[in-house]
């Protein structure tokens, strides 16, 4: 393992990854991500406790629980976005504009449709869902509270559809774009939670349907701004939408499907089954640990997300030296970010009594293992990230089907039989994704250098 050493490591070095275009292009993506997610960070740090003074531990809890569950949902889109995104990818790379709109269009009209008939069964099956039991939150009478649900449901359903924009911008190699939309929900998140902290009574009605709005107006304007500017010669059309090639989106999208719903169970149901063990106020606790140490997954995203399509890219032209050179530099970074992690483990009581004051206690064995998972996930996204790209995810589809059988299981064993308390539930995850920290490495080291057989080369 001598090519991952960070031995004479140094800040210059990180950015040494070859010339070209592509090179070129993750370059200005890094330092334009560093400054867009410095300032989305102090955002998301200024959110929370100014939500949990509006709406109180409890509410929040609720809050953080229901849209954690239509996060679910939105991934829940066949896997057309990231096929969506590899295909485009792919396009780019032969210069193949006609096939990009083709696609960009038939991703749109398909998801589209999904979306509609997912709106026309949720209003079927609404009258008969009891949300007050799903969010534990005992306190709501179940007919305002499934309306309530209802209105958000619709909020999100239709920022799904315009997120796909996100595929393509990925796609183009511009992830600092898509990190400058977040920055603009963000802040205006903050102004709003503000602004109905100093006007308002504390309502989670309220409050939800105007964060969910936001998003959708953001998204919105910033859709009908790019097809009308820098994609407009690629801009969705109905007269470009074909059906056959919907096949070759889904086919793939499918793989990434099972194993978006996979890594669903495995990391979106920790609140579900925290709200219902313990209840809605130890849902929050869990979140500001997650959301702390959410900083260094923040900037690993800052060096990581440019080089997906950028994989893509490379592969279809049998750069293999130029990705053996990023992948060496994405370790040395997460070698350095994981030691950040522990000295983040160490003073995080300090931090949190800063941060949202004393009233909310966070036990340091849930920051230790959010610290560790967080470690943990990050290499492992190193990986992830060039085996997405490359379209080699059959041994990650059948290992995520296994991880999604056992986390839940695990989680509860762990937090009640084993009496770890909501640690137990982040434990139960990092048992989960520990093991494709071994096998990811080795696919890579065997795809790249032409010994990849069977199942390591799907």
């Amino acid at each position: 393992m001598n090519k991952f050493s960070i031995n004479n490591f140094n800040i210059k070095e990180l950015l040494r990854i070859g010339t070209g275009s592509r090179t070129e292009k993750a370059k200005k993506n890094i330092v334009v991500l560093f400054v867009i997610h410095f300032f989305n960070f102090l955002a998301l740090m200024a959110i929370v406790p100014v939500t949990i003074k509006y709406l109180g531990e409890n509410q929040y809890g609720v809050w953080l629980t229901l849209s954690s569950v239509f996060m679910w949902l939105g991934n829940l889109d066949f896997g057309i976005g990231n096929g969506l995104r590899n295909k485009l990818a792919e396009s780019f790379a032969k210069e193949d504009f006609q096939s990009t709109r083709k696609y960009l269009s038939t991703a749109y009209a398909v998801f589209a449709i999904g979306i509609l008939s997912s709106l026309l069964i949720y209003l079927v099956i609404h009258p008969f869902i009891n949300w007050s039991f799903i969010l534990n939150a005992g306190n709501y009478e179940v007919k305002s509270l499934n309306n309530f649900v209802f209105i958000v449901f619709v909020l999100f359903a239709f920022q799904f559809l315009l997120r796909l924009l996100t595929s393509l911008i990925n796609a183009d190699q511009k992830p600092a774009l898509n990190g400058f939309i977040t920055l603009c929900i963000n802040v205006l998140t903050l102004a709003v939670v503000i602004m109905l902290y100093f006007v308002s009574k504390s309502s989670l009605y309220l409050y939800g349907f105007v964060i969910s709005l936001l998003p959708f107006i953001v998204l919105l304007i910033a859709s009908f701004s790019l097809f009308n500017g820098r994609y407009k010669n690629i801009a969705p059309s109905i007269k470009y939408i074909d059906l056959k090639s919907s096949r070759s989106l889904v086919s793939l999208g499918m793989q990434f499907f099972i194993i978006q719903i996979s890594a669903l169970i495995v990391f979106a149901t920790d609140n579900l089954i925290i709200t219902h063990l313990y209840d809605p106020s130890q849902v929050t606790v869990y979140n500001i640990a997650h959301k702390y140490f959410f900083f260094i997954t923040l900037v690993f995203n800052v060096f990581l997300s440019p080089f997906w399509s950028a994989f893509t890219d490379a592969f279809v032209k049998k750069d293999f030296e130029w990705i053996t050179q990023v992948i060496k530099r994405l370790v040395q970074v997460w070698a350095l970010l994981s030691v950040g992690t522990i000295v983040m483990i160490l003073i995080s009581d300090l931090v949190y009594k800063i941060w949202i004051g004393s009233e909310i206690k966070i036990p340091f064995s849930l920051s230790a293992a959010m610290g560790i998972f967080m470690i943990i996930s990050n290499w492992n996204n190193i990986f992830a990230f060039f085996l997405n790209g490359v379209g080699k995810i059959r041994l990650q589809f059948y290992y995520s089907i296994i991880t999604a059988v056992i986390n839940i299981p695990l989680s509860i064993f762990l937090a009640k039989d084993f009496n770890m308390g909501i640690t137990g539930v982040i434990t139960a995850t990092i048992i989960c994704i520990g093991f494709a920290s071994i096998w990811a490495p080795v696919q890579y080291n065997k795809i790249i250098t032409g010994k990849a057989k069977g199942i390591w080369n799907k």
